[in-house]
C-alpha cells in the first residue's frame, strides 16, 4: 500500500480539537489498515483519546458489537438481515456509516500471462467448473485458488457479486487474512485470489475484469473505482449502537471530513467524496 507521510503528517496539523475517547475498534480485515491509520493520525492530535483497532472479519466484528466486547464494528459488507433481527431483539438499532469506498481486485502471479477474465470465468474457477490456466489462454497450468476465509465481509461480498451466489469449490483454499493471500498467490505460480485495491502489491498481478461477457475490461485502479468504472466496487462501513452516537461522533466526524477522507485516498482507498 502506498504510504504518503507528507501528505499524514499534515493532515495531523490540521485536527485542532482534543477528545477524551477509549474505544474499541474489531471487524473487516480489508477495513483494517485504514482504520488503524485514521485513529493513529486523530490519535496525534487528540491525546486523550485511546483508540484499539483489530481485525478478525466483518462477521467477527458485527458479532462483538452486538454482544458489547467491541464499540465500533468494521465492515466490508451490509449487515444481514438476521444480525439486524438479533440487535432489535435485545433492544439495541444500529447506525450504519459509509466511511470508504473499496475495489475488489482479482490478482495472479506476477509471471502469469493471463492478463484479464470475466466474471464468468472468475466465477468458473472459483466453483470449480475451470481448473487450467489454459482454459482461459494461459500456459498449460494447473490453477490453485484462494479465498478469503467464511467470517469474513470480502468472502461473502466476492461470493454474492462475482459467483452470483455459486458455492466455492472443495479445493478452494480459504485463507484467515488478506495479506496470506497477497503472500500465497506472490509465492504460487498457477494462484488466483481476490483482495481489496489497497493491498494491491508489486508481487502481483491485478487482472483487468469485464461484467460484459468480454466487450470491456477495466482495470481496478483509483481513478477506475471512484468513477465507477470498475465493475466490482463496494462500501465500507463503520456500525455501532445508534444510542452511543454522540459518544463517537467526533470520530466519526474527523472520518468523514476533508482530511479524513485524504487520508483514505493516501492509503489506497476510495473517499466517499
Amino acid at each position: 500500500m502506498k504510504k504518503v507521510i507528507l501528505g499524514i503528517v499534515a493532515i495531523v496539523a490540521l485536527v485542532s480539537f482534543t477528545m477524551n475517547l477509549n474505544v474499541k475498534i474489531k471487524g473487516s480485515d480489508t477495513c483494517l489498515p485504514l482504520v488503524q491509520k485514521v485513529s493513529e493520525v486523530y490519535m496525534k492530535s487528540n491525546t486523550g483519546a485511546s483508540i484499539t483497532v483489530t481485525g478478525g472479519g466483518s462477521g467477527v466484528g458485527i458479532k462483538s458489537l452486538m454482544n458489547g466486547s467491541t464499540d465500533l464494528a468494521m465492515a466490508s459488507r451490509k449487515m444481514k438481515m438476521d444480525e439486524k433481527m438479533q440487535m432489535t431483539e435485545a433492544g439495541k438499532t444500529v447506525k450504519e456509516v459509509i466511511m470508504a469506498y473499496d475495489a475488489l481486485s482479482v490478482v495472479v502471479h506476477k509471471d502469469n500471462k493471463v492478463s484479464k477474465l470475466t466474471r464468468e470465468q472468475v466465477e468458473g474457477i472459483y466453483t470449480g467448473t475451470i481448473t487450467n490456466w489454459k482454459e482461459v489462454g494461459g500456459v498449460d497450468m494447473k490453477i490453485v485458488v484462494y479465498s478469503r476465509e467464511t467470517s469474513s465481509g470480502t468472502y461473502e461480498f466476492f461470493k454474492e457479486k462475482v459467483l452470483k451466489n455459486k458455492n466455492f469449490a472443495a479445493s478452494c483454499m480459504l485463507m484467515p487474512a488478506t495479506g496470506a493471500i497477497i503472500q500465497s498467490v506472490s509465492q504460487t505460480k498457477g494462484a488466483i485470489g481476490y483482495v481489496g485495491l489497497a493491498y494491491l502489491e508489486p508481487t502481483v498481478k491485478a487482472l483487468n475484469i469485464s461484467y460484459d461477457a468480454g466487450k470491456t475490461y477495466v482495470t481496478p485502479s483509483m481513478a477506475n473505482a471512484k468513477s465507477k468504472l470498475y465493475p466490482v466496487t463496494r462500501p465500507l462501513y463503520i456500525y455501532l449502537i445508534a444510542s452511543q452516537e454522540a459518544q463517537y461522533k467526533h470520530y466519526i466526524d474527523f472520518f468523514l471530513s476533508a482530511e479524513g477522507q485524504k487520508i483514505v485516498e493516501l492509503e489506497g482507498y476510495v473517499p466517499i467524496k
